[in-house]
């Protein structure tokens, strides 16, 4: 295929419509714009900074049903649709938008049961040899506590469904166990808690690795490293995640094509042979274990904040890379390259997150961004003045790339004394595995 060719056929899309609120949302619609042929990029419901950014708005359909969104893409003359967050993925949006006629870069609801449903993944897991702890799934606290007194060690225990990232429990103690195991079962994550996985722990650092895939092929990005604990030093409640950055050292190239042939291989090919055509990202948490890397999870989106991390690093070929997966034509896609940098992301959080986030504070900020400096909204909203003020747990991701990590977080970290409001609290150590600090 020509230069000339490739543009040409590229050259339809013209209007996107991303579906989120978050981080995640913020980051790709920032990327997507440096698309020079994109006209316009519409975000629902997006947040308080989604017109920040060049040729991005927020959709503001009359009614919020998801019919009344599908009639505002044809309006519109959406091109593209790409639906940020599990919840709609897991609910069908894909399935029913695309019954439509839109092109949708996202799983359909079969798919989306790879994050949907653990115990459904780990299935999967065992039936294609993708390496995985080993694990029991139970819908009885009673039986729950047998299988923990059986085992004699410390488990995981997850809520078997969508949690919000709040649904799982790394217990260090038997004690800690059981406890998780009646928090479980109590009623704390709704019909997400009714089936509960009790997992062997195992050992190792983590990694997400994210693959974009059309069904048939797919494309792999740069790894990068999450920040799961709310504090310092690792320590305290499992969170959404308090920061990240990109690419993981943790592996190189070699390694990577070898994860791609030992997980993310199989695991398109077994979605394949449940006649599931996976169009959209795979997404494989990882844990480096002494005895080779085990899935700890999958999810059916970007990782948050991993994506806000990833972003800066896409090339301008990014948006015809996804419309090309959402097409069932990667083999179409021009190569996407990525930026030779260093990508740090740090999560500023209200007060009182994970539990009962604080909201309405007004947030100060100068918030543009630039080539190596960006602020990616999250939990915030403008009140009927304008002013934009803080509207959920994880509120910005300050993002910052460098020529090393040491100068990519040393950016972020100043970027963060420049922007405060009532609660704000943000961990001072992410990255802490590339940088030159002491802990």
């Amino acid at each position: 295929m020509t230069k000339n060719q490739e543009h040409k056929s590229f050259s339809e899309l013209k209007r996107i419509l991303i579906i989120g609120s978050g981080g995640r949302e913020n980051s790709i619609a920032w990327a997507l714009s440096k698309n020079k042929s994109i006209e316009q990029i519409f975000v629902y419901p997006g947040n308080g900074g989604t017109d920040e950014f060049e040729k991005c708005i927020c959709l503001n359909p009359t009614s919020k049903d998801e019919k009344t969104i599908i009639l505002e893409c044809q309006k519109k003359d959406i091109n593209l649709v790409i639906i940020g967050p599990e919840v709609p993925l897991a609910q069908g949006w894909a399935n029913r938008m695309r019954d439509k006629g839109l092109t949708v870069f996202g799983p359909c609801k079969e798919g989306a049961q790879l994050e949907a449903s653990k115990d459904w993944a780990k299935s999967l897991m065992i039936e294609n040899n993708i390496p995985t702890a080993k694990y029991w799934t139970t819908n009885s606290k009673e039986e729950a506590l047998t299988i923990l007194d059986k085992f004699k060690q410390p488990l995981v225990i997850k809520a078997d469904g969508l949690a919000a990232g709040k649904g799982v429990t790394v217990c260090e103690t038997i004690e800690q166990s059981e406890e998780a195991i009646e928090k479980a079962f109590s009623g704390k994550f709704g019909s997400a808690g009714t089936k509960v996985i009790l997992e062997e722990k195992i050992e190792g650092p983590e990694v997400s690795i994210f693959a974009l895939c059309d069904g048939k092929k797919l494309i792999v990005l740069p790894p990068a490293q999450d920040h799961k604990r709310l504090l310092e030093g690792d320590k305290g409640p499992n969170t959404g995640g308090m920061g990240a950055y990109a690419p993981a050292t943790l592996i190189n190239e070699q390694d990577l094509e070898e994860l791609t042939e030992l997980i993310l291989i199989p695991t398109l090919e077994g979605l394949r042979k449940k006649s599931i055509e996976y169009i959209g990202v795979i997404y494989a948490g990882l844990m480096l274990t002494a005895d080779g890397p085990k899935v700890i999870e999958f999810n059916c989106r970007f990782g948050d904040p991993e994506c806000q991390a990833l972003m800066p690093l896409m090339g301008e070929e990014f948006a015809s890379v996804l419309f090309s997966c959402a097409k069932g034509e990667l083999e179409k896609a021009p190569k996407l390259k990525f930026k030779n940098s260093y990508s740090a992301c740090i999560v500023a959080a209200s007060k009182g997150y994970p539990e009962k986030p604080q909201t309405g504070d007004p947030i100060k900020i100068n918030s543009k961004s630039n080539s190596a400096l960006q602020v990616f909204h999250a939990g915030t909203e403008k009140d009927p003045f304008g002013n934009i003020i803080t509207a959920g747990g994880r509120v910005l991701s300050v993002v910052a790339q460098g020529e090393s990590f040491d100068q990519a977080f040393k950016l972020a970290y100043e970027k963060l004394e420049q922007i405060n409001f009532d609660g704000m609290h943000f961990r001072k150590d992410i990255g802490y595995q590339v940088r030159n600090i002491s802990r």
